[in-house]
C-alpha cells in the first residue's frame, strides 16, 4: 500500500508477432509508475480528508532489533508516507524484546482509533526466540496494509481481492505490469519462489487476474524448461 518495488520486467507473451513462444522484453520505469502511485495516493488521502473533518490516516512501522537493511526500509516507508499524507511513526524496540512483549505493542497499537495500518518489520532481529507466524496474525487484519494475516493471506488465496490488503511488492509487479499495456488474462505466467511475502500472492494475484499460473521454486527440477 505504502510502497512499490523499483524492478525490471521481462513479459513472456506467448504468440507475440506471431512467433510461437518468442520473447518480448518491454523496460518498464520503477520510479515513474512509483510517482505516479503516490500521486494517486495522495490525492485519494486529501479526498478522505476533506470528507472527515479532523481525520489523519495514521501508520506505525514496527521494528525489532537494528538491523541496517531493516532502517533502510523503514526510512524509505516513512518518507513514502509523509509525501503522500500519512502520518507514519516509528516504534523500535531492543533486540532483547521477548515475544511477550511484540504482542502487547502490537494489541495496543489494534485498540488505538487513531492508527490504521501496523508494518511489523520483518526479520524480527531479537536474541530471544519469537514466532513470526504469531506476530503477523496478531495483527488486526484491518490494520494489516503488508498483508501477512492468515485472514488477509486467505482472502486473497480466495480471490476476495476487494476486501483484503494484498502485500507490496506483489501489488506493484501487477502495477508495473499494467503500465506496459499488456493484460495477463489468458498468458502463461511463470513465478519463481513461493514466498508468503512475494512467491505465493504473486501467484494468487496472477491467477485472479486470469492467467495460468506455474510457480517454480527450489525443488523444481529442470527450471529453464519451465
Amino acid at each position: 500500500m505504502f510502497s512499490l518495488a523499483v524492478l525490471s520486467l521481462r513479459l513472456r507473451v506467448s504468440g507475440f508477432h506471431q512467433i510461437r513462444r518468442s520473447t518480448a522484453t518491454t523496460v518498464v520505469s520503477g520510479n515513474k509508475t512509483s510517482r505516479l502511485v503516490r500521486e494517486r495516493l495522495k490525492q485519494q488521502v486529501e479526498e478522505m480528508k476533506s470528507l472527515f473533518s479532523g481525520f489523519r490516516p495514521g501508520l506505525v512501522v514496527l521494528q525489532v532489533g537494528d538491523r541496517d537493511d531493516s532502517n533502510l526500509y523503514i526510512s524509505t516507508k516513512l518518507r513514502a508516507a509523509a509525501e503522500i499524507g500519512i502520518e507514519a511513526k516509528h516504534l523500535k524496540l531492543p533486540n532483547t524484546t521477548t515475544q511477550e512483549e511484540v504482542l502487547k505493542n502490537i494489541l495496543s497499537i489494534n485498540e488505538n482509533s487513531s492508527v490504521h495500518g501496523l508494518i511489523v518489520q520483518l526479520p524480527l532481529d531479537s536474541v530471544n526466540s519469537i514466532d513470526t507466524e504469531l506476530i503477523t496474525n496478531a495483527v488486526s487484519p484491518e490494520k494489516d496494509v503488508d498483508g501477512l494475516s492468515c485472514i488477509n493471506a486467505g482472502k486473497l488465496s480466495r480471490g476476495d481481492l476487494t476486501h483484503c490488503f494484498i502485500p507490496c511488492t506483489p501489488n506493484g509487479c501487477m502495477e508495473l505490469i499494467r503500465q506496459t499495456g499488456v493484460s495477463v488474462a489468458g498468458k502463461h505466467a511463470v513465478v519463481i519462489g513461493r514466498s508468503k511475502i512475494v512467491g505465493a500472492p504473486m501467484h494468487d494475484l496472477l491467477l485472479w487476474n486470469h492467467a495460468t499460473v506455474t510457480t517454480c521454486h527450489s525443488k523444481t527440477p529442470d527450471l529453464p524448461n519451465r
